[in-house]
């Protein structure tokens, strides 16, 4: 069997290796409390950019890499965004596995032109729902409205009355989405502008505003 798990390449030069957290423990924790934050409280945006990023991953995104990918962790990486630095610096960092199976990832990162993956991530068992994947997807923005886009209502636990939200967001996620939700399985999503995350748990319930 082909071994689906990615190890960084240690003959690489050490040179490609870049900073992550200028304080590992107290940044990681900064970071793990604004996702907590993002997750109970869905609309809101919470800020980040506590790193300086990774290549053509976000800061925010490679924030919240660092704080929750440990070795007992399996990263998916979108292609658009996989290279050997990225590989060598979590590797280093983080030490977590990078998978190529992506239905045994525990993270995923995803960019807007590869969201139809998503049907494929592991969202979980009836009996351990808590096991599924959390899908990290890069976005523009999440502070400004994208007016190509459909406004969507947002209900659901930790959202005090319905919000409209407005990203610019590919009918595909949608699509995706309601494939994969199937109480109480889902996938929770963190969107992740440069310095920024909202998230998207499976308990949210979306509706597409009427004109």
């Amino acid at each position: 069997m082909q071994n689906s798990t990615l190890h960084a390449d240690l003959s690489a030069p050490v040179a490609t290796l870049q900073a992550g957290f200028s304080n590992p423990v107290l940044q990681a924790q900064e970071s793990f409390r604004a996702l907590l934050k993002a997750m109970s409280e869905p609309t809101t945006v919470q800020s980040l950019g506590l790193s300086q990023g990774l290549e053509q991953i976000y800061p925010s995104a490679y924030d919240l890499l660092l704080s929750l990918s440990d070795s007992d962790t399996k990263v998916w990486i979108s292609p658009t965004l996989d290279s050997v630095v990225v590989r060598q610096n979590l590797a280093f960092h983080c030490a977590c596995p990078l998978t190529t199976d992506i239905h045994a990832a525990d993270f995923a990162l995803f960019t807007l032109d590869d969201l139809d993956l998503i049907a494929d991530l592991n969202n979980g068992t009836d009996r351990d729902p808590e096991l599924s994947c959390t899908a990290l997807i890069q976005v523009p923005s999440v502070t400004v409205a994208d007016p190509t886009s459909p406004a969507t209502q947002w209900r659901g636990p930790g959202i005090e009355s319905p919000t409209t939200v407005q990203l610019a967001l590919p009918q595909a996620l949608w699509t995706v989405r309601e494939q994969v939700n199937q109480f109480p399985r889902g996938i929770d999503m963190v969107f992740c502008a440069q310095q920024d995350i909202m998230a998207l748990p499976r308990s949210t319930q979306v509706i597409f505003a009427k004109d």
